[in-house]
């Protein structure tokens, strides 16, 4: 087993998430992270019902592979890997998780 494939189990199966969406988001909903994930693990998408009742995206922990697609396409920042949070962001890891119990 790799370094690489370690710090990915831990991060998945110890933290519960991969890759947060974090308040640069709010009131931006740009979809680019959207359209290249490729496992459709960001919601709400704009046609699901709950697009227009929410103020940001949310990054499903269980759905996400940490692949990394949708950090680049983010026109505003505000997608970070989990481990590269600055500590006064830390707050959002349980907003995303929140948002999918």
């Amino acid at each position: 087993m790799t370094i690489d494939s370690l710090n990915f189990t831990y991060r998945r199966f110890h933290k519960g998430m991969t890759y947060i969406i974090m308040d640069a988001c709010i009131g931006t909903k740009d979809a680019s992270c959207v359209d290249v994930c490729p496992v459709d693990c960001i919601h709400p998408r704009q046609d699901e019902p709950e697009y227009e009742k929410v103020e940001m995206l949310y990054i499903d922990p269980d759905e996400c592979i940490d692949c990394g697609a949708c950090e680049p396409a983010c026109p505003v920042e505000a997608i970070y890997p989990d481990f590269d949070l600055p500590p006064e962001m830390e707050k959002w890891l349980g907003v995303n998780a929140d948002y999918f119990k």
